[in-house]
């Protein structure tokens, strides 16, 4: 290799390592760390509203020490969950400056008109505070900037998609359970006409009206004795009976008999954007909106179609 190629490559390796030099992503440390809110404590926090990129939120309040779903008639919050809420927003702090350039928020989707979540804040004092969640670099890191700051920091141990803008991921979902070895009787009215379900000497469940020679399919009494015992829901409404609702005349009725108790669920209109329905049963005073696979079973299934399919004859050639 001559001079003016040893020059050359000399001159293309300067730059090669000033490239990594300048691109290599890296974290600018302030010298310090401390909590990005120092002021506030996790029993400090009243209210936390959730806004996501889609403008979708969601309003958790606590009222009277406890967290509810103001939007639904106060519905009692997952405390766990709000727990992990708090102790993420708190535990922010100062340690890995990214930025403090307004130039890069759009990059970094912590902008106040490009982010992936917006918490805002509220004290028990009335300070309030908006908080940017932004992109996520590696799981589990997350950018975060507060509102009225210049600087963007990396949070560690927190995701955007922990603070969900649907009511149903702050609430217990079981809406309605009960064991089904407490159920001695149940009895549906639907579209289809009505049947009732009743154990045997033996525990086992069978038509009250089984004929001689009849034989139940077990899978779908399972499954219609499961659905009616245990409800899952997708978010809860409110206490509010509402005519869209459709409960002034249900589409089914199910009746459970809970030794001397009488419990009694109601399925009302079907919802043709999510094909959701709406339940209540009389042992809350809430309504919920519930996913169709939930309720199904209940609306579709008459007497008829408790029973295996019959057997297509053969035809003769």
């Amino acid at each position: 290799m001559n001079r003016t190629q040893q020059v050359l490559a000399a001159a293309l390796a300067i730059q090669i390592l000033l490239s990594v030099v300048l691109f290599w992503p890296k974290t600018v440390t302030t010298g310090s760390s401390g909590p990005l809110l120092p002021d506030v404590k996790k029993e400090d926090i009243v209210a936390i509203t959730v806004t996501d990129n889609e403008g979708k939120s969601v309003l958790l309040r606590q009222v009277a020490g406890n967290w509810v779903l103001p939007e639904a008639d106060d519905y009692p919050l997952k405390a766990e969950r709000i727990t992990q809420a708090l102790d993420k927003i708190v535990g922010l702090t100062t340690r890995r400056l990214i930025t403090r350039t307004e130039a890069s928020y759009k990059r970094l989707q912590v902008a106040a008109d490009d982010f992936l979540r917006r918490l805002d804040l509220e004290t028990a004092n009335g300070t309030k505070y908006t908080l940017f969640l932004g992109s996520s670099p590696s799981y589990g890191n997350t950018h975060v900037r507060l509102d009225g700051r210049s600087e963007t920091y990396l949070a560690t141990n927190l995701t955007p998609w922990e603070f969900s803008s649907a009511p149903g991921y702050w609430v217990d979902t079981s809406y309605f359970n009960v064991p089904q070895d407490q159920v001695t009787k149940i009895s549906i009215q639907n579209p289809k006409g009505t049947f009732t379900l009743e154990k045997d000497a033996d525990g086992k469940w069978t038509l009250s009206d089984l004929a001689p020679g009849e034989e139940l399919a077990t899978e779908t009494v399972n499954l219609i004795v499961t659905r009616a015992t245990s409800v899952t829901m997708l978010r809860p409404l409110g206490k509010e009976k509402r005519p869209e609702y459709g409960l002034d005349n249900p589409v089914a009725v199910v009746t459970l008999q809970k030794g001397e108790e009488a419990i009694t669920l109601s399925i009302g209109t079907q919802d043709p954007t999510d094909n959701s329905y709406v339940v209540n049963v009389s042992t809350s005073p809430y309504y919920v909106r519930v996913g169709d696979y939930m309720v199904k079973p209940l609306v579709e299934n008459g007497r008829e179609n408790l029973f295996p399919p019959k057997a297509t004859p053969t035809p003769q050639t």
